[in-house]
Protein backbone atom coordinates (compact mmCIF):
# COMPACT_ATOMS: atom_id res chain seq x y z
CA UNK A 1 0.00 0.00 0.00
CA UNK A 2 1.06 3.48 -0.83
CA UNK A 3 -0.15 6.86 0.68
CA UNK A 4 0.15 9.39 -2.32
CA UNK A 5 -0.22 12.84 -2.17
CA UNK A 6 -3.84 12.87 -2.95
CA UNK A 7 -4.71 10.42 -0.41
CA UNK A 8 -3.18 12.69 2.56
CA UNK A 9 -5.04 15.66 0.59
CA UNK A 10 -8.26 14.11 0.72
CA UNK A 11 -7.57 12.72 4.70
CA UNK A 12 -7.14 16.30 5.63
CA UNK A 13 -10.06 17.27 3.28
CA UNK A 14 -12.28 15.10 4.94
CA UNK A 15 -10.78 16.01 8.79
CA UNK A 16 -11.77 19.66 7.73
CA UNK A 17 -15.57 18.97 6.48
CA UNK A 18 -15.23 17.04 10.31
CA UNK A 19 -14.56 19.64 12.13
CA UNK A 20 -17.23 21.38 10.08
CA UNK A 21 -19.97 18.28 10.76
CA UNK A 22 -22.83 20.00 12.31
CA UNK A 23 -22.41 23.07 10.26
CA UNK A 24 -22.93 24.06 6.49
CA UNK A 25 -21.41 22.42 3.43
CA UNK A 26 -17.88 23.65 2.59
CA UNK A 27 -17.15 25.09 -0.83
CA UNK A 28 -14.16 23.47 -2.67
CA UNK A 29 -12.53 26.94 -3.01
CA UNK A 30 -12.52 27.40 0.96
CA UNK A 31 -10.99 24.22 1.48
CA UNK A 32 -8.22 24.70 -1.30
CA UNK A 33 -7.75 28.60 0.84
CA UNK A 34 -7.14 27.08 4.02
CA UNK A 35 -4.61 24.36 2.80
CA UNK A 36 -2.92 25.69 0.00
CA UNK A 37 -4.61 22.78 -2.66
CA UNK A 38 -5.35 23.53 -5.96
CA UNK A 39 -8.96 23.66 -6.62
CA UNK A 40 -8.77 21.50 -9.90
CA UNK A 41 -6.99 18.73 -7.56
CA UNK A 42 -9.59 19.21 -5.00
CA UNK A 43 -12.60 18.53 -7.60
CA UNK A 44 -10.52 15.39 -8.62
CA UNK A 45 -10.02 14.04 -4.90
CA UNK A 46 -14.07 14.82 -4.37
CA UNK A 47 -15.00 13.24 -7.37
CA UNK A 48 -13.36 9.83 -6.07
CA UNK A 49 -14.79 10.56 -2.35
CA UNK A 50 -18.61 11.47 -4.30
CA UNK A 51 -18.34 7.96 -6.50
CA UNK A 52 -17.94 6.31 -2.88
CA UNK A 53 -20.40 8.15 -1.03
CA UNK A 54 -18.18 9.83 1.45
CA UNK A 55 -19.55 12.88 0.68
CA UNK A 56 -22.42 14.60 -0.59
CA UNK A 57 -22.83 17.92 -2.31
CA UNK A 58 -25.11 20.98 -2.65
CA UNK A 59 -25.63 22.80 -5.33
CA UNK A 60 -26.02 26.77 -5.62
CA UNK A 61 -25.43 29.45 -3.55
CA UNK A 62 -24.21 28.75 -0.04
CA UNK A 63 -23.36 25.04 -1.50
CA UNK A 64 -20.71 22.63 -1.09
CA UNK A 65 -19.55 19.56 0.67
CA UNK A 66 -20.62 17.28 3.44
CA UNK A 67 -19.44 14.44 4.80
CA UNK A 68 -21.86 11.80 3.24
CA UNK A 69 -22.08 9.80 7.13
CA UNK A 70 -21.71 10.44 10.29
CA UNK A 71 -17.63 10.91 10.98
CA UNK A 72 -17.47 7.94 13.50
CA UNK A 73 -18.52 5.93 10.80
CA UNK A 74 -15.96 6.62 8.11
CA UNK A 75 -12.32 5.16 8.15
CA UNK A 76 -9.11 6.29 7.47
CA UNK A 77 -9.26 3.03 5.32
CA UNK A 78 -12.55 4.05 3.76
CA UNK A 79 -11.04 7.09 2.59
CA UNK A 80 -7.61 5.48 1.18
CA UNK A 81 -9.90 2.73 -0.78
CA UNK A 82 -11.78 5.47 -2.34
CA UNK A 83 -8.85 7.70 -3.53
CA UNK A 84 -6.35 5.08 -3.85
CA UNK A 85 -6.17 2.19 -7.13
CA UNK A 86 -6.21 -0.58 -4.84
CA UNK A 87 -5.42 -3.33 -7.14
CA UNK A 88 -3.99 -6.81 -7.25
CA UNK A 89 -0.42 -6.73 -5.44
CA UNK A 90 0.11 -10.56 -7.06
CA UNK A 91 -0.55 -8.86 -10.72
CA UNK A 92 2.93 -6.94 -11.34
CA UNK A 93 4.97 -9.68 -9.64
CA UNK A 94 7.26 -11.13 -11.96
CA UNK A 95 9.03 -14.54 -11.07
CA UNK A 96 12.85 -13.97 -11.50
CA UNK A 97 15.34 -16.42 -11.02
CA UNK A 98 18.12 -15.90 -8.37
CA UNK A 99 15.89 -13.21 -6.55
CA UNK A 100 14.53 -13.75 -3.50
CA UNK A 101 10.81 -13.44 -2.91
CA UNK A 102 9.67 -10.84 -0.04
CA UNK A 103 6.18 -10.04 -1.66
CA UNK A 104 4.55 -12.64 1.34
CA UNK A 105 6.24 -9.98 3.68
CA UNK A 106 5.29 -6.55 1.94
CA UNK A 107 1.53 -7.87 1.73
CA UNK A 108 1.90 -8.96 5.52
CA UNK A 109 3.19 -5.15 6.29
CA UNK A 110 0.29 -4.07 3.59
CA UNK A 111 -2.39 -6.09 5.41
CA UNK A 112 -1.22 -4.60 8.62
CA UNK A 113 -1.09 -1.14 7.90
CA UNK A 114 -4.87 -1.26 6.41
CA UNK A 115 -6.36 -3.26 9.33
CA UNK A 116 -4.76 -0.43 11.58
CA UNK A 117 -6.32 2.44 9.24
CA UNK A 118 -9.58 0.72 9.77
CA UNK A 119 -9.22 1.38 13.18
CA UNK A 120 -8.74 5.28 13.07
CA UNK A 121 -12.40 6.77 12.58
CA UNK A 122 -12.95 10.83 10.95
CA UNK A 123 -14.15 11.83 14.14
CA UNK A 124 -11.16 10.30 16.44
CA UNK A 125 -8.90 12.58 13.97
CA UNK A 126 -11.41 15.98 13.76
CA UNK A 127 -11.27 15.43 18.16
CA UNK A 128 -7.60 15.16 18.11
CA UNK A 129 -7.56 18.64 16.22
CA UNK A 130 -10.17 20.25 18.55
CA UNK A 131 -8.22 19.27 21.66
CA UNK A 132 -4.93 20.32 20.04
CA UNK A 133 -7.04 23.62 20.59
CA UNK A 134 -7.91 23.96 16.69
CA UNK A 135 -10.70 26.20 16.35
CA UNK A 136 -13.49 26.41 13.66
CA UNK A 137 -13.97 29.86 12.05
CA UNK A 138 -17.61 30.22 11.17
CA UNK A 139 -18.66 31.45 7.86
CA UNK A 140 -19.88 34.85 7.11
CA UNK A 141 -23.32 35.22 6.18
CA UNK A 142 -24.04 36.17 2.80
CA UNK A 143 -26.59 38.60 2.55
CA UNK A 144 -29.33 37.94 -0.56
CA UNK A 145 -31.02 40.19 -2.44
CA UNK A 146 -30.79 43.88 -4.20
CA UNK A 147 -28.98 46.28 -1.68
CA UNK A 148 -29.76 50.01 -1.91
CA UNK A 149 -26.56 51.88 -3.16
CA UNK A 150 -26.08 54.94 -0.16
CA UNK A 151 -27.31 58.42 -1.52
CA UNK A 152 -24.72 60.68 -2.74
CA UNK A 153 -24.44 64.08 -1.46
CA UNK A 154 -23.69 66.25 -3.72
CA UNK A 155 -20.86 68.41 -3.15
CA UNK A 156 -20.67 72.04 -2.77
CA UNK A 157 -18.71 74.30 -5.16
CA UNK A 158 -16.49 76.46 -3.43
CA UNK A 159 -16.17 78.87 -5.78
CA UNK A 160 -19.06 81.11 -7.24
CA UNK A 161 -20.59 80.13 -9.97
CA UNK A 162 -23.10 82.98 -10.58
CA UNK A 163 -22.57 87.11 -10.04
CA UNK A 164 -25.13 87.01 -7.51
CA UNK A 165 -23.09 83.87 -5.63
CA UNK A 166 -19.75 86.20 -5.94
CA UNK A 167 -21.67 89.09 -4.36
CA UNK A 168 -22.90 87.22 -1.45
CA UNK A 169 -19.28 85.64 -1.02
CA UNK A 170 -17.73 88.69 -1.36
CA UNK A 171 -19.53 90.23 1.82
CA UNK A 172 -19.07 87.68 3.62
Amino acid sequence: MRLSTRGRFAITAMIDLALREKGYPVPLSDLALRHGISLSYLEQVFAKLRQHSLVESTRGPGGGYALGFRGDSITVADIIGAIEEVGDPHSARKEREGVLDTQALWDSLNSAVFEHMKTISLKSLADEQRASGFKVQERQKTTKGVLAAPARQTPRPLVPNSVFALGQTLRA
